[in-house]
């Protein structure tokens, strides 16, 4: 067991012949240790059988269904919990969901494990983890925890995989499989999830699926002709990505200028290349290849204003950073980073009063952004 491991706040006990818990529904078996959740008050050796309440031995039993998978007594644990709490699951489900919303992620973890724990075979609970993590990643990134983040996409594609081979099909692990394709430039993964989301519901009419559904299919489809249009599943275009994310720039800029010779108006194209310019510090050709992305349809996303806003920033054109800066703020609004990022455009001109505001807009989003945090800080030992 891991030091701090939550299984340390649970206690097995077996219980004498004849006990029952007074007023309670469930039978104990008094042959099987039973887990209870020790009492935050209680000292080591303070047990006291007459004091065991229903809640310690339900919270013993989720704290093992979330972190023993492979204890013998799962299955009559899971009927315990069941026949006293007959609506565990959707009350669970909607803590947890309640827990994501509010970004409580290490409770809102414990429960989807919990949940998992309770009915493994339920997909449903699978498809919701893989969203969680997802989330989760994203909030991390958000906040500059890059590696953090990393590690919860890992586990975000391991319970999407998991989803995507439910028996009966579930089309919304493919349908939001896909968009998690998207965000890791795998268009070709993406495609494939899209249509198998289009396979799986186009025998549905669209009075069955609802406003919500019907949505989904045109979406997918839209994605899917975007992809294919723009030729976007090209293996160049993935490992252009996969080569300048891994530092090995040169030769992901040399991927991506063959895939443009043949495909001259992909915008994502031109953004990968100023992308990859950018890195390697050469930022004039890094503005020019934003502008190319601008003039084929990138002026709708935040990122081409914000990469081309650093460049600019390193060529001490504080002006166009902040212009640029602006223009993708009016896109993403909340985004901490193109924030973040106005910070440090102050912060270059010498206005120490603006870039704390900006930091601190920052943190009033996310209060657990390291970035603002850090410059916040560095701006106060000043």
């Amino acid at each position: 067991m891991k030091p701090n491991s939550p299984l340390e706040s649970v206690y097995f006990i077996n219980l004498p012949e004849g006990f029952e818990l007074s007023k309670e529904s469930f039978p104990i078996d008094v042959t099987i240790p039973l887990p209870v959740q020790k009492k935050d008050s209680e000292a080591p050796g303070q047990f006291n059988p007459e004091e065991l309440t229903q809640e310690q031995i339900l919270a013993g039993i989720l704290t093992v269904l979330a972190y023993d998978k492979h204890n013998q007594n799962l299955q009559y644990y899971r009927s315990i919990i069941t026949k006293a709490r007959p609506d565990i699951k959707k009350e669970l489900s909607e803590a947890a969901i309640l827990k994501v919303k509010n970004e409580d992620f290490e409770i809102a973890e414990e429960i989807f494990l919990a949940l998992q724990g309770l009915d493994p075979e339920d997909k449903a609970i699978t498809l919701n983890m893989a969203l969680f993590f997802d989330q989760r990643a994203d909030s991390y990134r958000r906040s500059g925890l890059n590696e953090d983040a990393d590690a919860y996409d890992d586990n975000a594609l391991h319970y999407y995989k998991e989803a995507m081979v439910a028996e009966p099909a579930i089309p919304d692990a493919f349908f939001n499989a896909g968009f998690f394709y998207l965000k890791q430039k795998e268009y070709s993964n993406a495609k494939d999830a899209f249509e198998t989301y289009l396979a799986l519901t186009c025998d549905t009419p669209d009075e069955d699926l609802g406003e919500n559904g019907v949505y989904k299919k045109e979406r997918a489809q839209e994605i899917i002709y975007n992809i294919k249009n723009q030729n976007m599943d090209d293996t160049r275009f993935k490992a252009a990505y996969d080569l300048i994310s891994n530092g090995e720039e040169e030769k992901g800029l040399e991927q991506i200028r063959m895939f443009l010779q043949n495909n001259p108006q992909v915008w994502n194209a031109w953004f990968m290349l100023g992308w990859g310019l950018r890195r390697i510090g050469r930022f004039e050709d890094g503005i020019a290849a934003f502008a190319k992305a601008l003039e084929c349809g990138g002026d709708t996303n935040s990122d081409t204003y914000n990469e081309m806003a650093i460049c600019y920033l390193e060529t001490q054109n504080f002006e166009e950073a902040k212009k640029s800066l602006l223009k993708a703020l009016a896109i993403e609004p909340e985004s901490t980073k193109i924030i973040s990022n106005l910070g440090y455009v102050a912060l270059r001109e010498g206005n120490i009063a603006e870039a704390q505001k900006y930091f601190t807009t920052v943190l009033e989003f996310d209060p657990d952004d390291k970035i603002a945090q850090t410059e916040l800080a560095k701006l106060e030992n000043n």
